[in-house]
């Protein structure tokens, strides 16, 4: 895959996890976001979960002093919405369109039947929910950390799993995120992530030309 067209998302599926949710397309609903346009809401009481075929949705918590933490952004072939829409209680997060998206929302109320129809869609499901509870965990572990650095470095060793292309002994990602962006999913400031990447360049960890970022030394993420 070329690094032009790299996204900008944080979270994916392999074509393999995707595949059951694909051909289960036609029991859903196709839906058309526009940028800006909400999937759902924080609090909202809803069935429905999302599977991204175009585009990208940011997942996002709204806090009491008005400040939003977001979870990830979304690309294709993901799925956002599925904890509430089925355990039917309110949604602990928004998800918000960036840009032109577009969705296949499936209704939980029809899950048991599409389950007898296609036990691989159970299946699938069942391991991105593992998938995501096995990132939320290190993400916890590292957002209980003092330093905003090694907050940074597990978003970027996470990046170049999903999307890493080695190039000359370097691991080459997108860097297409904004550093309001990145702050927002460590816990940061804007401020503090332009110092952390600044740092990190510094001592040869990263170096960033245009929207690529390139991981030179592993090792030295951690400051």
């Amino acid at each position: 895959m070329s690094t032009k067209s790299r996204s900008t998302e944080t979270w994916h599926l392999a074509a393999a996890d995707a595949g059951p949710l694909i051909r289960a397309v036609p029991l859903g609903k196709k839906l058309a976001w526009e940028k800006g346009e909400f999937l759902y809401r924080q609090g909202d009481v809803d069935t429905r979960f999302h599977f991204v075929l175009r585009g990208h949705v940011q997942i996002f918590a709204s806090r009491e002093d008005g400040s939003e933490f977001v979870l990830e952004v979304m690309g294709r072939w993901a799925i956002c919405g599925e904890g509430a829409a089925f355990d039917g209680k309110p949604r602990f997060t928004s998800a918000v369109a960036l840009d032109a998206v577009e969705t296949v929302a499936f209704d939980t109320r029809a899950m048991e039947d599409a389950f007898r129809e296609m036990p691989e869609l159970a299946m699938a499901l069942l391991r991105i929910t593992s998938m995501k509870q096995r990132v939320l965990g290190i993400r916890a572990q590292y957002l209980a950390s003092s330093g905003p650095e090694t907050r940074v470095a597990e978003l970027l060793h996470r990046l170049a799993e999903l999307y890493g292309t080695p190039e000359k002994g370097a691991t080459v990602i997108g860097i297409s995120l904004t550093h309001e962006q990145i702050a927002a999913m460590t816990g940061t400031s804007r401020v503090t992530i332009t110092r952390v990447l600044k740092r990190l360049g510094e001592i040869g960890a990263i170096e960033i030309k245009g929207k690529l970022l390139r991981i030179l030394d592993p090792s030295k993420l951690r400051l």
